[in-house]
């Protein structure tokens, strides 16, 4: 299918063949009739691609900030890699979609197949959307009407927070879309409105929806305007819709205000506020959240969770039905502010004029009729058909791995991993397929897909690496073996024990090898920490320090049911790093959390059948300028003490003083060469199975402990 992707490297923009989205549940499948261009937004991410790196870290202070920080934990090259990783991901363009729907998923009641609906969907011909991010669309009102939804909420709830009542005065600065929507929005409201701008069609535009207008470029003084207009009195609310750096329009709605007035911002704006300006006449200032209540809520977007109406009468959803509502009955008309319209492969054409000089407002593209398309697109679309040919020339022995999720670990850590490795790369999949089109192209699959089924099923393939979501492990793991596939699983294994047991049971049947991306061990410090150990007779004592670092409850890994919560999804690796160097099962474990609410920071006590001791530090409430993980060992009257995979000192070792890499080492790559070298010569997994349900088991057991 053909979808607008754009670059934020170099500000390119192109219309990709990407695999068609699989529907998940609390999801539809929308085949694209219309898309509307936001030219404001879509604007400022072309600007930004086509902008110079040091213009970027001009714009986003906060991530320069952040990659300081990763420079000094974790030294100049990782994080280099890591930017680059990040600019390089394209970005899915669009969020006002018209279409229809043609599959549900599970749990889905509200809508059905056939049903014509608005959503914040992509530029693309086909989309997946969350049901409560999804409209249908009343019969009255034609596609390129409908495809304003999504902006139209984006006024409305500008407007809902300024609160206009019968008669009031209400200014908008800014007449673009959304500022030409907010207009209409305040007349239905019984407003008298007056817009600013710097564009006189724009002016001309909101005088036809019946404001007082002004244009700007001549000098004129929009405060002076403003006060005459509210008969001296000062407006009553000031709502900004213009994108500017400038802090002007904030002075000047505090300036034309009334006391006690309304100023919300709905657009971009500098917000270096005089508090004089806002104190003398009491005025209150918010900032307005895209759609409306349940924006950003994963509960509400991705889960579902409406809100109840008696206590959140307008959220996104609903938002959407408003404005729906109102095109239906003609009291919001959006056909004046189209000013071109392209077919979904003109897109290139349609991006020159929102990053030209051409005047424009509403930009829409069309989608082929559903009777001039298949059912839907494929879902796999090939990357390297060349790679047959190629093979010819592989070495007899050489791995060829499948790939099933395209998240930022596989592209930066991962993938490039099993490339190195030697393995031969055959499909790489994702629910969206654009991750996996940009990880195959960028790496070198042979095809990129959304369908699962397919590609665990393929005989040419030799083995599969599992790096989704932690609650989808077991099934995508135990599928995988039935197939006759090796298995490299990112961490965890499972989050629950029935899952654990699942993948045992398959991994026993089938014969065939499951690991689990346990890296650490493979690290160059551990491995020398493993054999200096060797010559420390008695029981050691391990001390592993983690700086996790703070991660929003909201966040998925914090979910217990489906990244399973931090001690699951992300101490498990540090439980199998003392595992391997202590070298015994573990006989003995505690855990304590510092907060019953969040359980993510916490410590970790094991007991092993040696003798030896370890203890987990793991907080989520230190300083970023702390070593992100230290390990310490005390064995034999000698200490070995690490940083960051980095930097290592002994105390008492002779012959043993230091050792030290250019650059952080925590043993990806030797773990993914581990895996590939035991499918190829017919071994076992280089981490035996016993020891990952011995790891998972004890991981398990001390979150639930914690629970």
């Amino acid at each position: 299918m053909k979808q607008v992707l754009q670059n934020l490297k170099d500000g390119s923009t192109e219309v990709a063949d990407v695999p068609c989205p699989r529907v998940s549940a609390g999801q539809l499948l929308i085949r694209t009739v219309s898309t509307l261009v936001s030219a404001g937004t879509e604007r400022m991410l072309v600007d930004f691609g086509k902008a110079s790196l040091l213009d970027k870290a001009r714009q986003q202070p906060d991530k320069v900030r952040m990659v300081l920080e990763k420079i000094r934990s974790d030294g100049l090259l990782p994080t280099v890699d890591a930017v680059r990783n990040k600019l390089d991901q394209p970005m899915s363009m669009g969020y006002c979609n018209v279409g229809e729907v043609v599959e549900v998923g599970p749990g889905v009641t509200s809508f059905v197949v056939g049903d014509r609906v608005a959503s914040n969907g992509k530029h693309a011909e086909m989309v997946i959307v969350p049901v409560n991010l999804c409209a249908k669309v009343p019969d009255a009102v034609p596609d390129d009407a409908a495809a304003f939804t999504v902006l139209g909420a984006i006024a409305l709830q500008g407007v809902r927070l300024a609160q206009p009542t019968l008669g009031e005065t209400v200014v908008v600065t800014g007449l673009g879309l959304i500022g030409l929507l907010t207009v209409q929005l305040l007349k239905a409201h019984g407003c008298r409105v007056i817009g600013f701008d710097f564009d006189e069609e724009k002016v001309a535009l909101a005088r036809r929806f019946g404001a007082e207008a002004m244009e700007l470029s001549a000098g004129s003084d929009p405060v002076a305007a403003a006060i005459a207009f509210s008969r001296g009195r000062g407006v009553d609310a000031v709502i900004i819709t213009a994108s500017t750096k400038s802090n002007e329009p904030i002075k000047q709605a505090a300036q034309m205000c009334r006391k006690r007035g309304r100023v919300v911002l709905v657009g971009v704006a500098g917000l270096e506020l005089s508090r004089s300006d806002f104190f003398e006449k009491e005025l209150t200032f918010q900032v307005s959240c895209s759609y409306g209540p349940g924006r950003y809520d994963p509960n509400y977007e991705q889960k579902g969770q409406d809100y109840p109406v008696g206590f959140v009468r307008w959220t996104e959803q609903r938002n959407f039905e408003a404005v729906l509502d109102m095109l239906s009955e003609g009291k919001l008309n959006v056909l004046p502010l189209i000013t071109h319209r392209f077919g979904i492969n003109e897109a290139l054409a349609a991006y020159s004029v929102v990053g030209g000089g051409e005047p424009s407002l509403g930009i829409v593209l069309r989608y082929a009729e559903p009777r001039e398309v298949g059912l839907r697109p494929e879902s796999t679309v090939p990357i390297a058909p060349a790679k047959s040919a190629e093979r010819l020339n592989l070495k007899p022995d050489a791995v060829r791995i499948s790939v099933v999720g395209a998240g930022n670990y596989a592209s930066a850590m991962l993938v490039p991993a099993f490339k190195k490795a030697g393995a031969d790369l055959a499909r790489i999949a994702s629910a969206g397929g654009v991750s996996s089109l940009h990880i195959g192209r960028r790496f070198g699959f042979a095809e990129a897909t959304t369908d699962t089924a397919s590609l665990l099923s393929d005989p040419s393939v030799d083995a599969v690496v599992v790096c989704t979501r932690h609650d989808t492990h077991a099934e995508f793991v135990t599928r995988a073996l039935a197939a006759g596939k090796h298995v490299f699983v990112e961490k965890p294994l499972a989050i629950n024990h029935q899952d654990l047991e699942r993948i045992s049971d398959a991994a026993r049947s089938s014969q065939r090898m499951v690991m689990v991306g346990f890296n650490r061990r493979f690290a160059p410090h551990v491995q020398k920490i493993k054999q200096l150990l060797e010559s420390a007779p008695g029981p050691k004592s391990f001390v592993m320090t983690v700086n996790a670092g703070f991660v929003p409850p909201s966040h998925w890994t914090q979910d217990p049911n489906v990244g399973g919560g931090r001690l699951v999804g992300e101490a498990c690796h540090f439980i199998d790093l003392l595992r391997f160097l202590a070298g015994t099962p573990i006989c003995h474990q505690q855990a304590m959390a510092m907060h019953a609410d969040t359980k993510d920071s916490f410590t970790i006590n094991l007991s092993f059948e040696c003798g030896s001791l370890g203890t987990i530090i793991y907080m989520a409430n230190g300083s970023k300028a702390f070593p992100k993980e230290r390990l310490e060992v005390f064995a034999s009257g000698r200490v070995l003490q690490l940083d960051n995979f980095r930097r290592m000192r002994a105390f008492g070792w002779s012959g043993f003083s230091s050792m030290s890499l250019w650059t952080q080492d925590k043993g990806q790559k030797s773990c993914a060469l581990a895996f590939v070298d035991a499918v190829k010569q017919g071994r076992g997994s280089p981490i035996p199975l016993l020891e990952l349900q011995e790891v998972g088991r004890v991981t398990i057991d001390l979150a639930q402990a914690l629970a």
